[in-house]
């Protein structure tokens, strides 16, 4: 598939000549399968099992599974516009399940594998989902929670051993044509609800439109070094039921072409990542900050394993100057930094085979794309002054359509024309973002806002440190201290001696008032779903 984008001399003049053209019709399962079904043999996705297990699917296979669904839930009365939950870890079923609620209009709400009953339960009543597609492992979990799912009326297993109000995916494929035509959808009609990780309150379903993936398509194309690239392979251990599996590799993979590995972590292991990237040569990939951390862990990382990587996007957290470091001497790889969020994603980025980054920045608003750092009465600032991240919404395909359900947090996250990121940071005098850290995660002392960010990439650079995240502690003369968790190394152990070693590192790197004075040291971080430091529960700790 032809690149949205076209490579010119620099970054600027690569923006300048982009333009959007957005259909008025646009179905992602036409765009990213059904075009690919055509050739019968052209490979859509490699899915390893636990076992070591191996299969191919290709985009054929997939169309015509998709179609036989798609049929099916016509059959159950699924109708434009209903909402039907994906409960699956990274298998073929999971793309499938896609391409058939794109394909009869409905609306996917993905589900992360990790989920409890709580977390679940809430999500599938407050979009009203009709049909919950999950497999074994997951049953019991709906079936806890099944009473009080009002207008869930099917759960479809992975499994012929199904139960009563269970419905068998095999049976239910089996009994359906596999000739379906995909519905002419407005580029403006809703394809999924994704909710937002909540850093205070409930979490926010974020409606997006067909449109959305061909917003997404510039940053994808950028971030790996101008894909597709002849012989690319993706690959992410993010879960697809966040918009960074889903969207960032396994859609935007598909609609180039592209095929993506799938295989279920239940736990990240570093060296397990290593060993499938080299056995099934991947080429892209999506690696989040925390797993980047895991693999630096790794002794003699670059010898371990042989790779083929072309391209390793990151995004979540900021890594900083020591990351990216690591990055090339031991993958051979430049990283490039993305920055989204699930209502406005793949929005800010690098690419560094166009110019060079710099370290710590977010980079600069993809092409098509128009950032901006905005006050609290949605003014713009001027460079280098602090302020909230903003993204311009007009015209934008990328940017969704509303929250599911919560029209006052639709209102207050829209700011005139700009979408409130909720993030902090600036802008330089080259066009660069600088992070500085949640809204709620800045930290003040003695008058000073601090973001946490760039005291926890000094702090990485310890060699003591795994992980770490800081957080304000509170203070009556300062209002807040630099408190700092910690996970150690392997080689290391606690001790108080090693606290005030790790304090005085921070001190003499940054200013007197951002060095941790509190240090803690924890075995387990609390991580959402998408592998981020919850320092709202570090900071509810004491």
């Amino acid at each position: 598939m032809t690149a949205l984008v076209e490579r010119k001399a620099n970054w600027e003049a690569t923006r300048s000549n982009f333009q959007w053209v957005i259909p008025e019709h646009f179905n992602i399962a036409h765009a990213v399968c059904d075009r690919h079904a055509k050739d019968p043999d052209k490979i859509a996705m490699i899915h390893e099992t636990e076992s070591g297990e191996v299969e191919t699917w290709t985009f054929r296979q997939i169309q015509q599974s998709a179609n036989r669904l798609a049929n099916a839930l016509e059959g159950l009365g699924i109708q434009p516009g209903d909402r039907v939950g994906i409960v699956l870890p990274q298998c073929p079923e999971t793309g499938i399940a896609h391409m058939a609620i794109y394909k009869t209009g409905a609306v996917a709400l993905p589900l992360a594998n990790l989920f409890g009953p709580e977390a679940l339960k809430y999500r599938l009543q407050d979009s009203g989902a009709k049909v919950v597609i999950t497999d074994l492992e997951n049953r019991e979990k709906i079936h806890e929670i099944m009473d009080e799912l009002e207008e869930l009326e099917y759960l479809i297993l992975l499994d012929d051993k199904v139960e009563k109000g269970e419905l068998s995916w095999k049976r239910l494929l089996d009994s359906s044509s596999d000739e379906y035509v995909t519905r002419k959808t407005s580029s403006e009609d809703p394809c999924w609800v994704i909710y937002t990780s909540g850093t205070t309150g409930n979490p926010k379903g974020a409606l997006h439109a067909h449109r959305a993936l061909l917003g997404h398509l510039p940053g994808y194309e950028l971030s790996h070094d101008f894909a597709p690239q002849p012989g690319d392979l993706a690959w992410t251990p993010a879960d697809w039921a966040w918009i960074g599996g889903l969207a960032n590799i396994l859609l935007c993979s598909w609609f180039h072409g592209i095929p993506v590995l799938g295989f279920r972590f239940r736990r990240f292991d570093p060296e397990k990542a290593l060993a499938l990237i080299e056995k099934h040569r991947i080429r892209n990939t999506f690696l989040p900050p925390t797993a980047l951390k895991f693999m630096r862990q790794l002794p003699q990382c670059s010898s371990r394993h042989e790779t083929s990587l072309r391209s390793i996007m990151s995004a979540g957290e900021p890594l900083g100057a020591e990351m990216l470091k690591w990055g090339e001497e031991c993958l051979d790889v430049r990283i490039n930094e993305m920055y989204g969020q699930t209502e406005v994603n793949y929005f800010i980025g690098n690419c560094q085979t166009l110019t060079s980054a710099k370290p710590g920045s977010m980079g600069k608003p993809y092409p098509g794309h128009r950032a901006a750092v905005i006050d609290e009465d949605g003014n713009l600032l001027g460079p280098g002054e602090m302020g909230e991240i903003a993204f311009h919404a007009p015209g934008d395909p990328i940017v969704f359509l509303k929250y599911w359900n919560n029209e006052k947090g639709t209102q207050e996250k829209f700011s005139g024309d700009w979408i409130r990121s909720g993030d902090e940071g600036s802008v330089d005098e080259e066009g660069f973002f600088w992070f500085s850290g949640r809204t709620d995660d800045v930290i003040t002392s003695s008058g000073y806002r601090i973001g946490p960010s760039e005291i926890e990439n000094q702090l990485l650079k310890h060699p003591a440190v795994a992980l770490a995240a800081a957080v304000g502690y509170p203070d009556e003369m300062r209002g807040h201290l630099v408190k700092a968790f910690i996970r150690l190394n392997p080689d290391y152990e606690q001790s108080e001696k090693l606290k005030k070693e790790i304090s005085s590192f921070v001190k003499t790197r940054l200013a007197a008032h951002e060095y941790p004075r509190i240090i803690e040291f924890l075995e387990e971080f609390p991580l959402t779903t998408t592998g981020k430091v919850m320092r709202r529960v570090l900071r509810d700790r004491d």
